[in-house]
């Protein structure tokens, strides 16, 4: 199985924070997010995994270390996904792609997800779920009819993962920018864009700076009691990733993660 995960954006609603850290490698929990999904697909059998680059290249680049294996497509211009698609060709088996945008925390499964496509003949499959926020995707039982709004039909949210069959990106125009949605509007015209409902899995997006934080409330709620160097004192749901000291008084409430090194000090 072949994978892409999209890491190549601005991520603008998340600035200014973004400008000095891409989105895909904010912390979650203390980990890079882009390395946790990376860490997902390799445990479900993805063998062959390509993450782009364009903005903070080299950061991205640097935090692949770790996997020497994953192939890192720089894109000297930005290319929209559907140009990014169409320059991973060159990396790509005459096989599926899984996509993912690097930009999500879920627990939807990419070898359920991949294994669904292929028996469906689609040459598109959408991992949607009814998510009102980004409910904007029109379907009718396992098709998507069209990515705007219609009246009178269901419309469902795209989790921002979706299988795609490498002939598909052999239509797009080479080395130029190009909205993959265009190309998959005329597809679903076709009845060739299928869905795959994932109402039950876990879903976030960290688009914005509230949607970070209230992820984190979500994923530390219930975590318990943990142990900080130091006489000050914990109440709430926290996570440390080691090396924390706390001066004396110091007191922690609510939630909230704390990164290697971090010193509270008193006041």
């Amino acid at each position: 199985m072949q994978a892409m995960i999209l890491a190549a954006g601005f991520g603008t609603r998340l600035r200014p924070y973004t400008l000095i850290q891409p989105k895909p490698l904010f912390p979650i929990l203390n980990r890079p997010l882009l390395h946790r999904l990376l860490d997902m697909l390799a445990a479900v059998g993805y063998r062959r995994i390509i993450v782009n680059c364009h903005h903070l290249a080299t950061r991205v680049r640097d935090a692949l270390g770790p996997y020497p294996g994953v192939i890192c497509q720089y894109e000297p211009e930005i290319l929209g996904t559907g140009g990014s698609l169409r320059m991973a060709l060159n990396h790509l088996d005459d096989e599926p792609l899984l996509v993912m945008n690097g930009d999500i925390v879920h627990s939807i499964d990419p070898a359920a997800l991949y294994e669904y496509h292929r028996c469906s003949g689609n040459m598109v499959t959408m991992a949607v779920h009814d998510y009102p926020r980004f409910n904007t995707v029109a379907v009718a039982h396992d098709r998507v009819l069209s990515f705007q709004p219609e009246p009178g039909v269901q419309r469902l949210a795209f989790t921002g993962i979706h299988v795609v069959e490498p002939q598909v990106l052999a239509r797009i125009p080479e080395k130029s920018f190009f909205h993959i949605i265009d190309l998959y509007q005329e597809l679903a015209g076709r009845g060739r864009v299928g869905i795959l409902r994932v109402d039950g899995s876990f879903w976030r997006d960290i688009g914005t700076p509230e949607d970070y934080l209230q992820l984190h409330g979500e994923l530390l709620a219930g975590t318990g009691e943990m142990s900080i160097a130091g006489a000050g004192k914990i109440r709430g749901n926290w996570l440390s990733a080691g090396d924390v000291h706390m001066a004396d008084g110091v007191e922690l409430c609510d939630w909230g993660c704390l990164g290697h090194g971090v010193r509270v000090g008193e006041g």
